[in-house]
C-alpha cells in the first residue's frame, strides 16, 4: 500500500485527510495524480494543477518520481510569501 497525505487548503478543499491506494495501480507520482484525478470532476481540477507540490517520504518530488509499497505521498498547495 501507499499513503497519500493532503495537506493544508488541499485537506480542506477535498474533504479528506489522507487515504491508501494499492501499490501495483502506480508506478510514479503522476499515475497516483491521474488515478486521483479520476475520483471526480472536483479531484480532476486539484490535480490539475500543475503548481501543487509533492513529496515522497518527506522529500520534494516531481511527477516522474517513481513510488514503492510502503511509501508515503504528500500533495500539498504551493507556498505563497511575501
Amino acid at each position: 500500500m501507499i499513503k497519500i497525505v493532503f495537506f493544508a487548503a488541499l485537506r480542506e478543499q477535498l474533504g479528506c485527510a489522507e487515504l491508501s491506494i494499492t501499490a501495483d495501480t502506480v508506478k510514479t507520482v503522476t499515475d497516483i495524480k491521474q488515478l486521483l484525478s479520476d475520483k471526480s470532476e472536483l479531484w480532476q481540477q486539484t490535480f490539475g494543477n500543475a503548481s501543487l507540490l509533492c513529496a515522497v517520504n518527506h522529500d520534494m518530488v516531481d511527477g516522474s518520481h517513481l513510488v514503492k509499497p510502503g511509501d508515503e505521498v504528500a500533495f500539498f498547495p504551493p507556498v505563497t510569501g511575501g
